[in-house]
């Protein structure tokens, strides 16, 4: 499984390299291991597909407090060797060591016209 060290999208998920979102504050002081068999950052709309990082023991530490302007934040995460965000659909995607920031996807809602403001013409992506 490759192992990617940059921006790279899963399905209604994105991980975003920390740094090219400066607004973001992600509360470290509640970041915990990710335990043997993985955690479940989120799941669909119906139940189903959960996405799941999982690291080796003691590589990545992970919060789901993440102060997001856009509320689309799910979790940030520190990891010090690759870890892996799994998904039944999708796959595995291999993230290289660093500090990532994971984000629902959004996209424009149907007839919504360029000129407009976005945030009002957005629905989550679905998975």
């Amino acid at each position: 499984m490759p192992v990617i060290d940059g921006l790279q999208a899963q399905g209604d998920l994105i991980v975003i390299p920390l740094d090219m979102v400066p607004t973001i504050n992600p509360w470290w002081g509640t970041e915990r291991y990710v335990p043997r068999g993985g955690v479940e950052l989120v799941r669909g709309e119906a139940g189903n597909n959960p996405h799941t990082l999982v690291a080796d023991p003691w590589t990545c530490k992970y919060t789901t407090n993440a102060q997001d302007p856009l509320v689309l934040g799910i979790a940030a995460f520190a990891n010090t060797a690759p870890v892996y965000l799994i998904h039944p659909e999708h796959g595995g995607t291999g993230v290289a060591p660093g500090t990532w920031l994971v984000r629902r996807q959004q996209e424009r809602r149907q007839g919504a016209h360029l000129g407009r403001r976005l945030r009002g013409n957005t629905v989550l992506v679905a998975d």
